[in-house]
């Protein structure tokens, strides 16, 4: 069935009173989420973009939900400032609203936290054509219900983001990083440990298996040294140090490791998983976040393991049934009632 391509917010509600069934898409970058199902209508938001306020001097800005990550940091970067969450897949065209709906955050979520934590407001179209706000376009704003909240993650399912708030941080003056490798993946499960729990400002912590740790450091050029010495001396190693970096970490963001593999996950991990994760039929992958957040490559029985092993996973490319386990039925069904009674957004 032919979609539709909404360039005003009128347009959106139009199109939501109109069809009965509607999937969003922004970039296209997670297939797995933005593909229309049968009976479903495609709901472009790619002619609804661009930035709509912007003051650096408080650092926060409002954009419409279909504009490009790209698009977005290009403004930053011209007065020194980044969003810190380092959305995934943006060199790939993800936009703002498929970001904060799919819950994605990158490596540099180690230091900051992810896009929960700077996603300050969002409008969107709910099940009823309404358009609704929460939260606000400042960072001391504590007016109407935490929508915005509730649309992380939420993959679309209560309404149409068109409006979307988010506060940034200063780039740091320089960065750094440090590859070390361990001799086992143990080593490298107990050097993580140690790692999480100094206070050593790191921008990125990274799990490569079986035993590869890469570790980014951001602040003044005359720190890095001697943060640098600190670390390796905490580990042991000299190891490689990356000076320029840049290049390295756009690769890791968006994913390039994954390019090879049919099928793409993310799978919520954490150090005492890790290892009866590592024990399933996985492909490529990566664990970021101090070994928090995994994004793998899989095939068939890759995900099919997952799902035997009851360990939960999104997919965002090649496969039809993206979500697992279904989100609480009590708590989904109740805010699905209020905001979508007639069901017209899918979950997943």
């Amino acid at each position: 069935m032919a979609g539709v391509r909404p360039e005003r917010v009128a347009e959106v509600q139009e199109a939501v009173r109109l069809h009965p069934r509607l999937r969003p898409r922004g970039g296209g970058t997670k297939p797995a989420l933005s593909t229309p199902r049968e009976g479903e209508v495609a709901l472009d938001l790619s002619g609804l973009r661009g930035i709509l306020a912007y003051e650096p001097e408080e650092f926060v800005f409002t954009a419409y939900a279909g504009t490009p990550l790209q698009e977005v940091e290009e403004a930053l970067k011209a007065h020194g400032q980044y969003l810190p969450f380092h959305p995934p897949l943006a060199g790939r065209g993800a936009t703002l609203g498929g970001t904060v709906a799919a819950g994605l955050s990158g490596p540099l979520r180690a230091r900051y936290g992810g896009v929960r934590d700077f996603l300050l407001g969002v409008r969107f179209v709910d099940g009823e054509g309404r358009l609704v706000r929460g939260g606000g376009q400042v960072v001391k704003n504590a007016a109407g219900f935490p929508f915005h909240r509730l649309m992380v993650g939420a993959l679309g399912a209560f309404g149409v983001m068109v409006e979307l708030s988010f506060k940034v941080f200063p780039r740091p003056q320089a960065t750094r990083t440090l590859r070390v490798e361990m001799e086992s993946l143990e080593a490298a499960l107990e050097a993580l440990e140690r790692l999480r729990l100094l206070p050593l400002d790191l921008l990125a912590l990274d799990l490569v298996p079986p035993g590869r740790l890469e570790i980014r450091l951001g602040g003044f050029p005359e720190s890095l040294r001697s943060r640098l010495e600190r670390l390796q001396a905490l580990l042991g190693r000299e190891g490689e140090v990356l000076e320029e970096d840049e290049a390295h970490w756009e690769a890791v963001r968006d994913l390039a490791f994954l390019e090879e593999s049919p099928i793409w996950a993310k799978v919520p991990a954490g150090l005492a998983l890790i290892p009866r994760l590592e024990g399933l039929p996985l492909g490529p992958r990566r664990y970021l976040d101090g070994g928090e957040v995994l994004y793998a490559g899989l095939d068939g029985e890759g995900l099919e393991a997952l799902r035997r092993e009851g360990l939960p996973y999104l997919v965002l490319k090649g496969a039809e049934d993206p979500l697992f386990p279904p989100p609480p039925a009590p708590f989904f069904h109740r805010l699905k009632e209020a905001l979508d009674p007639r069901s017209r957004f899918p979950l997943g």
